[in-house]
């Protein structure tokens, strides 16, 4: 139900409740609602949307669509965000991997009343956007250079290389720039070179990491930071019979099989189902409760590592969107039993 006819509905609601004991306005309503992605053909994109849809069954009564482009092509993920505007009217979940050019869409989309949160990626300012659910990426980045310097032992000297599939968005800047400055840090005897552009989708992703490797033979690690990062980079190892350390993000299953295999020393998982599921869940609660008042501030979700420990237990996660939810749902019980443990100010988000 959209929000222009929510307090009407709310008033009808209320006269019925006050004459029959019905419960608070807005609960039973069906919803129309939607999450909006910036490659639907990626993993850590279809994680999320998973997510979403999982939380959307669970609350019941809710019309849900998924929309993105099949390659990360912001334009095209700005005309599907507008056209999911007028059918989504409920609410939106909206990721996308350029900030800027989503500022006047979700502006409008605010003003006409439809509830938005931003996922993965903060809101600029103009957007009116004020709820946010993301990694903290920068934590995210000096975790793999901790998990990397585990692996080359007590101080390391020579270069490691770092991509960045698209230079500018915030969340795989906070990454490389957490990887650099724990190895500045941490490893004085390390110079670190990039971050270079190594392009999200895959053949691109695959020509340029190929090209960094053939230009630095010696390095001592190639550590990228997005989908496409992890299983080109263990291919590229495995071709070329490579001994340094590779590793990337999320859990395509080419890049589990790669840390299954050894090829990869690790993957970063920024746990993307779960945080399309708690912001999909948070949405339809503030609609259904609260006329759909959205908190203000960044609740953040957490990631983490996969490595050979757990990497059999991370598969059978990734089954299916059922062994997904049964293994998140006590992280997600716990986190939306604390909303307000888990809020930061909008403006620290990285």
């Amino acid at each position: 139900m959209h929000p222009r006819f929510r307090t009407v509905a709310a008033a009808l609601v209320l006269l019925t409740a006050v004459g029959c004991g019905d419960s608070g306005p807005g609960e039973g309503d069906r919803l129309d609602m939607g999450i909006a992605v910036a490659n639907i053909s990626l993993n850590f994109a279809h994680e999320m949307v998973l997510g979403a849809e999982s939380a959307a069954e669970h609350a019941g009564d809710v019309d849900f669509k998924a929309v993105g482009p099949p390659n990360t092509d912001g334009p095209a993920e700005v005309q599907l965000f507008q056209n999911l505007t007028t059918r989504a009217e409920d609410g939106i979940v909206l990721e996308n991997l350029d900030p800027p050019i989503f500022t006047r869409p979700a502006a409008r989309a605010v003003d006409r009343g439809i509830p938005i949160v931003a996922l993965d990626t903060a809101p600029t300012d103009g957007s009116k956007v004020t709820f946010y659910v993301g990694n903290d990426n920068y934590a995210l980045g000096e975790l793999m250079a901790k998990e990397a310097l585990k692996r080359l032992g007590d101080d390391p000297e020579g270069q490691i290389v770092i991509g960045v599939p698209n230079p500018g968005t915030p969340v795989l800047d906070s990454r490389a720039q957490g990887i650099a400055d724990t190895f500045g840090k941490q490893a004085p005897g390390v110079k670190v070179l990039g971050p270079f552009q190594t392009y999200s989708d895959p053949g691109q992703n695959y020509s340029s990491w190929s090209a960094q490797v053939n230009a630095h033979p010696d390095a001592l690690a190639f550590l990228g930071v997005g989908d496409a990062d992890s299983y080109n980079l263990a291919r590229i190892k495995k071709a070329k019979d490579g001994k340094w350390l590779t590793a990337g993000f999320d859990v395509d299953p080419k890049t589990l099989e790669a840390v299954q295999d050894g090829s990869n020393f690790v993957t970063i998982d920024p746990q993307h189902f779960l945080k399309g599921y708690l912001s999909t869940a948070m949405l339809i609660k503030s609609v259904r409760e609260k006329d759909g008042r959205l908190p203000d501030g960044w609740f953040l979700s957490p990631g983490g590592v996969v490595d050979s420990a757990n990497i059999d237990d991370i598969i059978a996660r990734q089954k299916s969107a059922k062994a997904a939810y049964d293994w998140y749902r006590p992280a997600i019980d716990k986190l939306l039993g604390d909303q307000a443990g888990n809020m930061h100010p909008l403006k620290d988000a990285r």
